[in-house]
C-alpha cells in the first residue's frame, strides 16, 4: 500500500476569521472618512454645474439680449423659446440635456431674482430650502463664478 505523500494546503478556520476581523477593522476605520467626503464632493459638483449654467446663460443674454425668464427656465439654453427670434438664438448653449443636481433634484432657476438678474439654486441633499452641512443650499449668487 502506498502512502499519500501530498499535503493538503489551505487556510484554517482561525486564519480566515483573523483576516475577516482585520478587514472589518480597516473598513470601520477608513469607511467613515471616505463617506464623509462624498457630501463635500457633491457640493463641489453642484457649484461646478451652476458655474457652467451661468456661462451658458451669459452667452444666451449676449445673443438674445435678455435672460431667460423663470417660466422659460434653464430649458431655454437647449430649446429656443417661442418668444425669441430664430435669428438671435444661436443655441443650444449647453451640449447635453440639463442635468439634475448631484442629489437627483432639478435645479431651480429664477429671473428676476432678489439677488441679482437671476439665480440658480440646488437645495442640497434634503431638496428643501435652508439647511446645514449636506443640506446647505448651493446658490449662484454665492458662487465664485459670478
Amino acid at each position: 500500500m502506498q502512502k499519500n505523500t501530498r499535503k493538503e494546503h489551505g487556510f484554517t478556520l482561525i486564519e480566515l476569521l483573523i483576516v475577516m476581523v482585520i478587514l472589518g477593522l480597516l473598513a470601520a476605520l477608513v469607511g467613515p472618512r471616505m463617506f464623509g467626503k462624498v457630501g463635500a464632493s457633491k457640493q463641489k459638483t453642484a457649484k461646478a454645474q451652476i458655474s457652467l449654467f451661468e456661462t451658458a446663460i451669459d452667452s444666451y443674454r449676449l445673443e438674445v439680449g435678455k435672460f431667460p425668464t423663470t417660466e422659460q427656465g434653464l430649458k431655454a439654453l437647449r430649446i429656443r423659446p417661442d418668444d425669441v427670434e430664430e435669428k438671435k438664438w444661436m443655441g443650444p448653449y449647453l451640449p447635453k440635456e440639463i442635468p439634475l443636481d448631484p442629489w437627483e433634484n432639478p435645479y431651480v432657476y429664477r429671473c428676476p431674482s432678489e439677488h441679482g438678474d437671476y439665480e440658480i439654486i440646488s437645495y442640497g441633499s434634503d431638496g428643501q430650502p435652508g439647511g446645514e452641512d449636506e443640506n446647505t443650499d448651493i446658490v449662484s449668487w454665492k458662487n465664485i463664478g459670478r
